[in-house]
């Protein structure tokens, strides 16, 4: 097997991540504004939840999509119409990243001292929700 051959298939477990990231936190994102919702939070409180885990976990696909962009760099060829192509490709899926962490967190991301990955945002979402579950039942 090529160097070749073993990045691209690296690129594309890439991708189907990215892509699982995103499907998997729709997911995550529908239980928790239900959740929201059930605990009689208010439609107001339980969109925020849905807005943010989905936001968060959009985010998080979007990151392994540009990991797996700059891993395919290693397998294009050489010429400048890929650079380019790819270039605009992960200039796209930054500037869409950037966009919903702003979304999310109402603040721009460099002025933040720390910054929060989607994974981070995520995780977070669902600690919140299994507190106020705990909270519920105890």
């Amino acid at each position: 097997m090529r160097l070749e051959e073993v990045f691209s298939g690296v690129a594309v477990a890439f991708e189907a991540t990215g892509a699982a990231a995103m499907i998997i936190g729709f997911v995550i994102a529908l239980v928790l504004g239900v959740r929201s919702l059930r605990r009689r939070e208010g439609g107001r409180a339980a969109f925020s939840v849905l807005r943010n885990a989905l936001g968060s976990a959009i985010l998080l696909g979007l990151e392994i999509l540009v990991a797996a962009d700059l891993i395919r760099t290693i397998t294009s060829k050489p010429s400048v119409e890929d650079a380019l192509i790819l270039g605009l490709i992960v200039l796209i899926r930054t500037v869409l990243s950037i966009s919903i962490q702003i979304e999310i967190e109402g603040v721009l991301p460099w002025r933040r001292a720390l910054l929060t990955s989607g994974g981070q945002l995520l995780g977070e979402a669902v600690r919140r929700d299994r507190a106020a579950q705990a909270e519920r039942s105890g």
